[in-house]
């Protein structure tokens, strides 16, 4: 992460005029479109973001899912965010810049962008914003919003191209849940809430 990386994001008191929620809410009319509003959004240093929970980084979160079946991975060393190390996700994304223009809002070519850097997919046949995650319990999660993407695909054969998504494979929810002391905190929350994933 370089010190004057410029990342998008929104007051908190924009969250807490809508209604302030923690964890995970599947209110998407409520919160999505408001959130995106190009008056309340701008662009920041991370450097100064990453310590003030005043102002929360958009991040959104692709869940990538095909018959039932949901894409996971490690993160690894050379993830950008060490606070994360070593704990499985489900979710591809990361912080949208001000590069991230053209005939798409930020972000949505952030979104796009963040894919194609890190996964190799088959075709996306659905998608759908199936909830927001706010996390202040956490570090991580008390700086950052998260946008939360299902994408049901035409096939499950999804191939990293980031190295920092290390042992990747497809489980159903419930196999993940198995093991949800090894999930960072949005995975778990948008899993036991059944949003992707059958079983």
């Amino acid at each position: 992460m370089m010190a004057d990386e410029q990342v998008l994001g929104v007051p908190l008191a924009r969250l807490e005029a809508l209604g302030r929620f923690t964890g995970l809410t599947t209110d998407v009319a409520r919160y999505w479109p408001a959130l995106l509003d190009p008056e309340h959004l701008s662009f920041r240093p991370r450097s100064e973001c990453e310590t003030d929970p005043s102002w929360l980084q958009l991040i959104p979160y692709a869940v990538l899912e095909c018959g039932g079946r949901v894409f996971h991975y490690t993160r690894g060393s050379k993830g950008g965010e060490a606070r994360l190390h070593a704990l499985r996700s489900v979710g591809i994304g990361g912080h949208i810049n001000p590069t991230d223009t053209g005939s798409k809002d930020s972000y949505r070519a952030g979104l796009e962008r963040e894919l194609a850097e890190e996964v190799e997919l088959p075709r996306v046949v659905a998608e759908r914003v199936a909830g927001l995650v706010y996390d202040p319990a956490t570090p991580v999660g008390a700086v950052h919003l998260g946008v939360i993407h299902v994408l049901n695909l035409a096939g499950d054969t999804v191939r990293p191209l980031d190295p920092a998504l290390a042992l990747p494979g497809m489980a159903t929810r419930a196999e993940l849940l198995a093991e949800a002391d090894r999930l960072e905190s949005w995975s778990r929350l948008l899993l036991e809430a059944g949003l992707t994933g059958v079983g």
